[in-house]
Parts: C-alpha cells; sequence; structure tokens
C-alpha cells in the first residue's frame, strides 16, 4: 500500500529503489497474519526516538512469536544509510518490519525463520494547522486475552479501519475509542490527550493499546516546560467537557481536534505549545 512518491526497500542484506516485492504466498507472514512493525519519522534531516522505534519492533516481534535478527542499534545505521540517498529537507516515513516465514496452521516457526525489510518512504508531514474531527465508534480495543495489544501488529489494524469506515460513515475523519470496560483509550489511529482547566489528561495505559512513543516525548517535554500531564481513567463525558482536545502520533505528531460528536472546541495553546516543545527537541536527534 504505496502512499509516498518515492520508496526505498531494504531487503536480503542491501537497499532497493522501489516498493520491491518481499513476501512469497507461502509466508506464514501472508498467510496467517504474522507480522510486525514501527513507523519513525525523518524529518529537517533529523530521526526522533529512531532507536525507540527500532526496538519497540523488536519487542513487537517477539510478543507475536518471531525471532528479531537485527539488532535496534544495526537498524539505526542501515536506516541512516538509506536515508542518505533523500534531500534533507524530505519528509520521511520509516518502517522496518518482520514476519514469519515457516510454521504451521496456527503457530509460526520459533527457530528464527523470520523475514526483515525496512520501507522508506516519502510522505509530507501534514500542515501545522491540520485538524480532525472525532465521533465514537461501536468498535472497541481488544484487550491482551484476545489479541497482542502489546505489538504493533499487522492483525490488529483491521479493526482500526473497521473504526475509520464507520466514522467516515458519518462524516468524521477518525474514531474516539473505547476499551472493553467502555472508558476511553485513543483513536483509531493515534493516542489522545485533553485539557480541562489548565490540567492536561491522557487515558491511562491500561494494555489495551500501545503508549505511544512520541505519547511518551510530549509527556516528557511538556513535563519539562512546567505543565505535566496526568495519566487518568477518562469517559467520553470528560471529553465532551474539556477545553481542548488533541492527538498525538508518529505520523502528524500533534494534530488538535476541533468537534467531537458535535461538541467543538478550538486549537488551543498546550496542542501548539506541544508541537512548538517536540520540534525543537527533535532538531537535537540527528543521525
Amino acid at each position: 500500500m504505496a502512499f509516498g512518491k518515492r520508496i526505498r526497500t531494504y531487503f536480503d542484506g542491501t537497499w532497493h529503489e522501489g516498493d520491491v516485492p518481499v513476501m512469497h504466498a507461502a509466508d506464514h507472514g501472508a498467510w496467517l497474519g504474522t507480522s510486525v512493525f514501527d513507523g519513525a519519522r525523518y524529518m529537517h534531516g533529523t530521526a526522533p526516538d529512531l532507536l525507540a522505534h527500532c526496538r519497540r519492533v523488536n519487542a513487537s516481534a517477539e510478543a507475536l512469536m518471531l525471532r528479531p535478527t537485527v539488532t535496534a542499534e544495526d537498524m539505526v545505521a542501515i536506516t541512516a544509510e538509506g536515508l542518505s540517498a533523500f534531500d534533507a529537507d524530505t519528509a520521511v516515513y520509516i518502517r522496518p518490519m518482520y514476519w514469519g516465514i515457516d510454521g504451521d496452521a496456527s503457530v509460526v516457526a520459533t527457530d528464527g525463520s523470520t523475514r526483515f525489510a525496512i520501507c522508506l518512504e516519502e510522505a509530507p508531514l501534514a500542515p501545522a494547522d491540520a485538524s480532525a474531527r472525532l465521533t465514537r465508534t461501536r468498535f472497541r480495543r481488544p484487550v491482551l486475552e484476545d489479541s497482542v495489544v502489546n505489538a504493533k501488529a499487522g492483525c490488529l489494524y483491521p479493526n482500526n479501519a473497521r473504526m475509520l469506515k464507520e466514522a467516515a460513515a458519518k462524516g468524521y475523519s477518525n474514531a474516539l475509542v473505547a476499551d472493553a470496560m467502555g472508558n476511553v483509550a485513543e483513536t483509531a489511529t493515534s493516542n489522545i490527550f485533553m485539557v480541562k482547566d489548565g490540567e492536561i489528561l491522557t487515558p491511562i495505559a491500561n494494555g489495551t493499546f500501545l503508549a505511544g512513543i512520541t505519547r511518551r516525548r510530549h509527556m516528557i517535554n511538556l513535563a519539562a516546560d512546567g505543565t505535566p500531564v496526568r495519566e487518568a481513567v477518562l469517559s467520553f463525558r470528560d471529553f465532551e467537557t474539556a477545553d481542548e482536545v488533541f492527538m498525538s502520533g508518529n505520523m502528524n505528531k500533534v494534530t488538535p481536534v476541533t468537534e467531537f460528536d458535535g461538541v467543538n472546541y478550538q486549537i488551543g495553546p498546550v496542542a501548539r505549545r506541544a508541537r512548538e516543545l517536540y520540534f525543537d527537541w527533535a532538531a537535537s536527534e540527528r543521525l
């Protein structure tokens, strides 16, 4: 599913130009969905938290019973080599991934027969004034007993797609999603923050969603700036009465929310400050 103008692919120990074929029809990942990935960003000559994203894809592989074959540090070095072909002012989506090869009709083999690739895809950041409108969805985030929610696994994303499809049918761009208990977890694509009476809150990481690397970075930056974020159990009613809401994700870092099911918000000062702090910090993360 290419969405960028230019793609470079690392596979079988070398870099290739374009979206090259990497998976066979009989691979366990193609047949039974044993695939994991992560997403990082290259922008303005920086790759913020790249090592953390590479470490997480290895942790995701282990959660899906795949054996990682590349160290996170080696992934960073390979990625830096691949990015050298892009101009420093080109925004790139960095996607390391693993998938299973062998196994039976249920379990992937644990002998290290996994495949690895990195996809570098040119993908501009959304403009600073981009925003989102949210609605409810009948679909919920699963729990660990049901699914591999402790991994960034490809098999989780059809559920997210159902949420987005339902939201689009209602005229919204994204969905605010509940966990199994009915409390807010995140959106269909990103972590979520809200502001009420000057306090910044985000749903507590309860194991039903990935508490993102960019989410954590915002929490660190905002705390250092004198406005700490509090993790809490949050309801839809809390979001209906919020003063400000914004999404946090790797693709666009900060996306203000302007509506939730008829409740409207202004693009507020906390979202603007979180974005400013993030890009100020990111400038120090050169490869």
